[in-house]
């Protein structure tokens, strides 16, 4: 079996979720027999070797604009998989929906991960946020496998576009105790600060977080750990918000530092929106945080409808309230931290995604 995985920035770059992905399930595919074809962003890699722990890598160039990008790195992609030796074609970027025509030319199989909501979020307005939805509701037609990463996301296709799909998670990292001493980069105590980890983009709801914070009368500090990687008015608006009273730390890619930040908090809070299982979620369980997390269908499928994790609503005042529930009795906290492990079973174990991805490939 010869799989291609298309969608991501490549391999072994990490930038995000979906790249943590690809090396996560590449290199257990490869160890398993298969035979593993990632497609990478040329402009991002300055050497380009054409075999990484046992991954074939093609480096595809792509237009540098935040619009184009991902498309543009997606068609050409598709159509070099199409007319290549892999049996089956594994995209994980909505925005490739439109394409899953080309591979028909020659037979390959084809498969797509749809990720979260894509045309609701903010960012894609107008011709983006239309874009999407067509291409989420053109996917369900041309692809062979509809995969979506959460029970809550296939109950979305099902409403939506009338198409069943095939749930498999994300995996969570294993657990690895830190060491304190790593916060003394960032000068924090243990236990007296908040944190939040995303990109600072409207979807996470950080703002909404922050004017909370603000008006709360905490003796924690609130950490964001994240940013964008080109120049942005909402970020902007973020940091000159905060009024220096927030400590950004930009992004944290040495990870003994992150998981350090996450399992010394006092509680990390999840303000993301429109996806389904969410990467920085899996992280604050698997290092036993207490979660404050926005009540959505996919946050409250995470943490079992609340035992493990509170919720809050999409208002500064119910924030404000969680904030407060946590800071008056510590035991909650305790219990949060204690029990929100036990949250991550199989569903979120990288082999047995693996296995699940490996079982959906020898079907289509």
């Amino acid at each position: 079996m010869k799989l291609a995985i298309i969608g991501t920035r490549g391999y072994p770059y990490v930038y995000g979720g979906f790249e943590t992905f690809a090396k996560e399930l590449s290199e257990r595919l490869v160890k398993n027999g298969v035979e593993v074809h990632i497609y990478c962003q040329r402009n991002l890699f300055r050497e380009r070797p054409p075999l990484v722990n046992g991954i074939h890598l093609h480096y595809i160039p792509t237009i540098q604009t935040k619009s184009l990008n991902q498309i543009v790195h997606s068609f050409l992609s598709i159509l070099h998989a199409t007319f290549s030796s892999v049996n089956v074609i594994l995209v994980v970027n909505l925005a490739a929906g439109p394409m899953g025509w080309i591979p028909k030319l020659t037979g390959k199989k084809t498969m797509i991960n749809v990720d979260g909501l894509e045309w609701l979020r903010p960012k894609w307005k107008g011709v983006g946020a239309a874009y999407f939805r067509f291409a989420a509701k053109i996917a369900c037609r041309l692809y062979d496998l509809i995969i979506t990463d959460a029970d809550a996301m296939r109950e979305v296709y099902l409403k939506e576009f009338k198409k069943d799909s095939t749930v498999i998670a994300y995996g969570a990292p294993a657990y690895k105790k830190a060491e304190p001493s790593f916060l003394s980069r960032f000068n924090l105590i243990p236990e007296e600060y908040y944190l939040i980890v995303g990109r600072l983009i409207p979807d996470n709801n950080a703002d909404l977080i922050v004017k909370a914070y603000l008006q709360a009368d905490s003796k924690k500090k609130l950490v964001i750990v994240g940013d964008v990687p080109y120049s942005d008015q909402y970020a902007s608006d973020l940091k000159k918000m905060a009024e220096g009273r927030v400590q950004f730390t930009g992004y944290v890619t040495n990870s003994d530092e992150l998981m350090s930040l996450y399992q010394y908090s006092f509680s990390y809070i999840h303000g993301h929106k429109f996806g389904g299982t969410n990467p920085a979620m899996l992280k604050a369980m698997s290092n036993n945080c207490a979660i404050l997390a926005l009540d959505t269908c996919f946050n409250r499928e995470m943490l079992n409808d609340g035992e493990f994790g509170l919720f809050f609503e999409e208002d500064p005042a119910s924030v404000i309230h969680a904030m407060q529930q946590l800071e008056n009795d510590e035991k909650i906290v305790q219990r949060l931290k204690k029990e929100v492990g036990k949250g991550l079973t199989n569903k979120y174990n990288w082999d047995c995604v693996t296995a699940a991805y490996q079982s959906a490939m020898n079907s289509i």
